[in-house]
């Protein structure tokens, strides 16, 4: 598509985050003109991070309950993977230290932006800012586990890095954000 137009934007939910239907006009290659229809997700932009250790060969990442997952087929619903939040009008980088602290107990300095991604480009208009940072028990100031407030009931895992990444051959791990920053880790030798 060579050219698009808005025609129309309605909201047809706005309870927890934004659902908006959008009418457009597409102009392919061609010239031909085609009226279109789609649904957009607006829950605002994130940053995730993977915490590693050089020294022990560890990494640090959470466990909890994600509703959607338990809808389509994960028994348990709890789903392990990196800290990560949504930015609530924060810069990515103090977004991910924040989170990083309410959701692990570790207060890290030293951040390290490795790339940044569309999750879930077909509805979702969310871009994910993917951070790494080195840490140790030094850094850890409290238990982390999440917001009271915002129920958030975190688990905190450290696991060798070797463990985590066999995680994904097993399914353990099938969070696409943690998946893919254990593969950056694993193909820049984070951990070597």
């Amino acid at each position: 598509m060579d050219k698009i137009k808005i025609l129309s934007k309605e909201i047809l939910s706005d309870n927890w985050y934004t659902l908006n239907k959008v009418n457009f006009q597409a102009t392919q290659k061609d010239g031909t003109v085609l009226e279109l229809s789609r649904e957009a997700y607006d829950r605002g932009n994130g940053a995730t991070i993977l915490l590693y250790n050089t020294d022990n060969k560890t990494v640090v990442l959470t466990r909890q309950f994600r509703m959607p997952t338990y809808l389509n087929g994960n028994q348990s619903g709890l789903l392990i993977e990196c800290c990560a939040g949504l930015l609530d009008k924060n810069n990515p980088e103090d977004c991910i230290r924040r989170e990083t602290e309410e959701e692990t107990g570790y207060q890290v300095t030293d951040v390290k932006k490795v790339m940044e991604a569309y999750m879930s480009p077909g509805s979702v208009t969310e871009i994910l800012y993917f951070f790494v940072a080195q840490y140790n028990q030094n850094m850890k100031v409290s238990n982390g586990g999440g917001l009271d407030e915002e129920h958030e009931n975190i688990e905190v895992l450290e696991l060798p890095f070797n463990t985590a990444l066999q995680m994904i051959n097993t399914g353990e791990i099938r969070d696409a954000k943690t998946i893919m920053l254990l593969q950056y880790a694993q193909i820049n030798n984070l951990l070597a």
